[in-house]
């Protein structure tokens, strides 16, 4: 397996891990490859010493993401500041559900007892968000990027 490091339009940087430089190259040219943050296509490798994933392991889906504390945070470098708000993101897109715009009544609906205790996400707009922070309903924005939205390869 051959992990790149990669780079879009919005100089945000990830990782692609691929079968060879032919499936690098065969991903990109039908237009396959996305920014993980921004959906960006535009997609380009940067130049790094390659890395080969030879003796991989499988990590377990339900392990909690390790971020770094809040005084931790000031010292990151941007690429590692983006890499531990996307494990959290992913972390949270795997252990909720997605309620889409009924999200307000729904967390109403478990607020009062009409409805089963469980972590969803979903659409609010600002006024519905300040509406049920009035009625003393602990809500978070957390603005996802487009391509977080779908479950990740």
């Amino acid at each position: 397996m051959k992990v790149l490091d990669l780079q879009c339009a919005q100089h945000h940087v990830f990782e692609g891990w691929f079968g060879s430089e032919d499936d690098y190259q065969s991903q990109l040219t039908r237009g396959l490859l996305n920014c993980p943050m921004c959906g960006d296509a535009s997609v380009t490798k940067k130049l790094s010493a390659p890395r080969l994933n030879l003796n991989a392991t499988e990590s377990s889906d339900n392990a909690t993401p390790t971020l770094p504390s809040l005084q931790d945070v000031a010292n990151l470098e941007p690429a590692q500041l983006q890499a531990a708000l996307l494990k959290m993101v992913r972390h949270v897109v795997a252990n909720t559900e997605d309620v889409g715009n009924s999200f307000p009544e729904e967390a109403r609906k478990m607020h009062y007892g009409e409805a089963e205790q469980r972590n969803i996400r979903g659409h609010a707009t600002l006024e519905e968000t300040e509406e049920l922070m009035d009625e003393g309903i602990a809500v978070m924005p957390l603005p996802l990027p487009n391509a977080l939205k779908e479950p990740l390869q």
